[in-house]
């Protein structure tokens, strides 16, 4: 990932924490109600997304782990290639379906 990259990404995610958390009569003029920094119904939203976004990356993060492990065991021993590529298959399926339960009971909290 270029530093260019990382900059535009970091810059982005303050400017969205910034939106997040503005609240709605700056940002609608004449709005009659007031504004409260964080509602019961939106905390529940954002920690819904942010375990459902936490939860991806921790999913990714573990497979590949198992598939850099993978290709370079594969490359030290050629000859056991074809254990290796089923047991990292094995658990990399364990770990998606592991990921996508823990997505499915954070976006509950959503809805």
């Amino acid at each position: 990932m270029s530093k260019r990259f990382s900059k535009i990404a970091l810059g982005l995610m303050i400017a969205g924490l910034v939106l997040m958390f503005t609240p709605a009569a700056w940002a609608a003029e004449g709005a009659e109600e007031s504004a409260t920094f964080l509602t019961t119904d939106g905390a529940r939203k954002l920690g819904g997304a942010i375990g459902a976004g936490l939860v991806i990356m921790g999913g990714a993060a573990g497979i590949s782990k198992i598939g850099a492990s993978a290709v370079e065991s594969m490359a030290r021993q050629p000859e056991a290639a074809g254990q290796i590529n089923t047991a990292m298959i094995i658990t990399a399926a364990l770990i998606e379906g592991a990921t996508l339960f823990a997505v499915v009971v954070t976006l509950l909290a959503v809805f």
